[in-house]
């Protein structure tokens, strides 16, 4: 941010509202935001010049009736001359939008008028005068005097208008013979056009005449550089060929206007057809502006001959304007029987592209996803003719700064603003969101500002207009109550709470500070060492791999190396189908609910049952697709030691990208002991003095299957037993106490228990 000298030298060189001030809406709410205690307090002049560019902005953005305006009152003694001008300015609109929504014909007279109806038309425009009267202010605008001159104006014709009509009220209720009614008419009129030279000597960033041009609707989009610059091309293309024609010359291989726009979710298709209808519009080569929208739904029937007649329907609809097919490729589906009428609708709609009827009355615009549209265009070729190669349209995704500034514009079209410190916090947010080609680009973006204001607006106390700008301000603590985690303990911490797997936590722990380190270096410009990400987790059931993986999973997302860190667990159900082709796609579709966090495969080795299985599909999947998302999916591969190793070394694939390795150890006698106080713990029961001492003993003469399983179902098991021994109007101590006879018909009860 500017210092403070150098804010306010070029505040005081704003001199015209024909130039923009010096600073964008954003940077003077922050500027305000900034030095409201330090300075806008004690500086009457400043906070004037900085509310009034604020105005100048809102009234820019047609925002006329609002609070804010109302705050300029308290600077009436600043004597700088844009904060009196921008005041003026600001009543001038008022008024013209008072006075433009009033229809004056309808107080014109005919000379066929009975004298009842001439009196009651002319007292109502005197009534309507009265009202008028009420809007003026003896005030001269200094940077725009022709402004002024057409504003007094029109209250000097409505005084002549008003004198004119009394007379005829006088005449009228005497029964005297009145001036010539064409006269009134004339003066009356004249109020009309008194009314739209005021509009006309407006400054120019108040005219609403400068949004009507596609074009500078265009280069005000954000982004989209090579877009912008082949449609202005594109514009004057057909603007050259429109003269050329006029001219006498003719073009027999024309171009055409049918288009294709192609781009991922958000990246503004709908709009961009929207500007090309414009533009075919106001160059005279459609009859309309309209934008016909359909898709499938609307277009393919259940029966025979519907889909011809929707389509018919539709292109009639659009004659004259644009015909827009968002998600084109939907009409033909590929696994659909032979009922399916999709294609129905194509060859109408390529009929009618070139019928004597339809051809060149109206324009098509497909639009989708770039990789399903290409595929659909060539598989029909006869839909693919109708479109050149100079009418297709690639919509990038946009960049990361893009994103921010679209973030920006939707919050000031709320009015509200981002601090500098919430921009870049809101930035991971939207990082978190970018996680696979489904990310919704600008459509994303504004959701995620509108979820923000819908939290600041669920937390805050209701509005005080002595403090607006609170009410206006988005802050860094705003975006990390919506990005914060909902656990409330530190993944690390959370490891340590964990009974046992000392070497696991040791392994988790190292490689945490590997990966800080390498961050801080790679910060410094230092070589980084590329980071190993994916692992294997062997042992025993019940040894806490799926826990382990949880917290790995939130350790990666807090080093920023996943964005969601969230955690799905799969087998070979998950990931394998029963026929050809569709393990791939079950396996993609699991790896993409992953994306951003671990995928975690349980039994992994059950994958691989032989080179004819499905289960190699899923595979070399899997393996094509960690290399595709390198950066965004951890996959962590569990099993039983032995398996795992012998299914890592069978496949060069999966040897190669899996370095980590993490070993779950059976848990001692003393460590299931612990689990069983601490889950009693949790639900609130204690142990009776001998129940330790009696688990010790059972516990050292038996093999444990299951480790933290079978003391999750050894505890519950006893705490149904106790329910049996103790009564129902037993005490509290009763009720919670648990006894070694309980464990002990638990003992006997359970399974995944093995002799010595």
């Amino acid at each position: 941010m500017d210092n403070l000298m150098l804010i306010k030298e070029r505040l005081h060189n704003w001199e015209s509202f024909e130039d923009s001030p010096p600073y964008s809406e954003i940077e003077l709410l922050r500027i305000i935001d900034y030095y409201e205690d330090e300075l806008l307090k004690t500086d009457n002049e400043m906070e004037a010049i900085l509310y009034a560019m604020l105005i100048f902005y809102r009234l820019k953005r047609q925002v006329t009736d609002d609070h804010l305006n109302e705050l300029l009152q308290l600077s009436d003694q600043v004597k700088h001359p844009m904060v009196q001008e921008i005041q003026l300015l600001k009543h001038y609109l008022h008024v013209y939008q008072s006075l433009q929504v009033i229809d004056f014909s309808q107080y014109f007279i005919r000379e066929t008028d009975f004298d009842p109806v001439k009196l009651k038309k002319v007292r109502a425009l005197l009534t309507e005068l009265e009202r008028m009267g009420d809007l003026k202010v003896r005030s001269n605008l200094k940077t725009n005097s022709t402004l002024s001159s057409a504003y007094n104006f029109i209250f000097e014709q409505a005084e002549k208008a008003g004198d004119l009509a009394e007379g005829l009220v006088y005449g009228l209720e005497h029964k005297k013979s009145i001036q010539d009614i064409s006269y009134y008419n004339e003066e009356v009129e004249k109020i009309n056009r008194a009314i739209q030279l005021f509009y006309q000597e407006f400054p120019t960033f108040l005219k609403e005449e400068n949004k009507e041009d596609p074009l500078e609707e265009l280069n005000d989009m954000i982004g989209l550089e090579q877009v912008k610059s082949y449609i202005n091309q594109y514009y004057h293309y057909l603007k050259y060929q429109k003269k050329r024609k006029e001219a006498g010359f003719q073009m027999v291989d024309e171009q055409g206007l049918h288009m294709v726009i192609t781009g991922n979710p958000g990246t503004g298709k709908t709009t961009i057809a929207r500007l090309l209808a414009n533009i075919y519009y106001r160059l005279g080569l459609l009859d309309s502006n309209e934008l016909v929208e359909v898709n499938r739904s609307q277009l393919v029937g259940s029966f025979m001959g519907q889909s011809e007649e929707n389509t018919l329907n539709y292109v009639k609809k659009a004659l004259g304007g644009v015909l827009f097919i968002d998600e084109a490729y939907n009409l033909r589906r590929e696994d659909q029987s032979g009922n399916d009428y999709g294609q129905t609708v194509i060859d109408t709609l390529v009929s009618s592209m070139t019928s004597q009827d339809y051809a060149n009355k109206f324009a098509v615009i497909i639009a989708g996803y770039p990789e399903e549209m290409n595929h659909f265009l060539w598989a029909n070729p006869g839909l693919r003719s109708r479109f050149p190669d100079g009418n297709f349209i690639q919509l990038p995704d946009f960049k990361e700064e893009e994103l921010l500034e679209i973030a920006e514009a939707t919050a000031l079209q709320n009015d509200y603003f981002f601090t500098e410190k919430a921009l870049s916090s809101f930035q991971s947010l939207v990082e978190k969101a970018k996680v696979d080609e489904s990310f919704g680009n600008a459509r994303t973006v504004k959701d995620l500002v509108l979820k923000v204001i819908f939290h600041i607006g669920a937390k805050r106390s209701l509005i005080d207009k002595d403090n607006w700008l609170n009410h206006m301000r988005i802050s860094e603590s705003d975006i990390l109550l919506l990005d914060q985690d909902t656990g409330s303990d530190h993944p690390i911490e959370q490891l340590e709470q964990l009974i046992g797997l000392s070497n696991v936590k040791e392994e988790v722990k190292k490689l945490s500070a590997f990966v800080k380190v390498q961050q801080k270096r790679k910060a410094m410009n230092l070589p980084a060492i590329p980071i190993q990400l994916h692992a294997v987790f062997s042992g025993n059931p019940g040894t806490g791999k799926t826990t382990v993986a949880k917290i790995y999973a939130k350790v990666l997302k807090e080093c920023g190396l996943l964005k969601r860190g969230h955690l799905v667990i799969t087998s070979r159900s998950d990931l394998v189908a029963g026929y050809v082709g569709q393990t791939a796609i079950k396996t993609k579709n699991k790896i993409r609910e992953a994306l951003g966090g671990v995928l975690f495969i349980d039994e992994a080795y059950s994958l691989y049952r032989g080179e004819k299985d499905f289960g190699k599909e899923a595979i070399d999947t899997l393996v094509d697709e960690m290399t595709r998302h390198n950066e965004n999916l951890v996959v962590i591969l569990a099993g039983y030691k032995n398996e795992m190793e012998r299914f890592i070394t069978s496949n060069p694939g999966l040897e190669s990208r899996f370095k980590k390795y993490f070993h779950f150890e059976d848990y001692t006698d003393e460590e299931l002991l612990e689990m069983v106080v601490s889950h009693t713990k949790h639900y609130q029961y204690s142990l009776a003095a001998d129940v330790e001492a009696f688990l010790l003993e059972q516990l050292g003469q038996v093999n444990i299957n299951g480790n933290g399983r079978f003391v999750v179902n050894l505890i519950n098991e006893a705490i149904q037993y106790q329910a049996l021994r103790v009564e129902l109007d037993a005490n509290t101590e009763q009720l919670t106490e648990l006894r070694s006879e309980d464990f002990e018909l638990a003992w006997k009860s359970i399974r995944g228990i093995n002799k010595q």
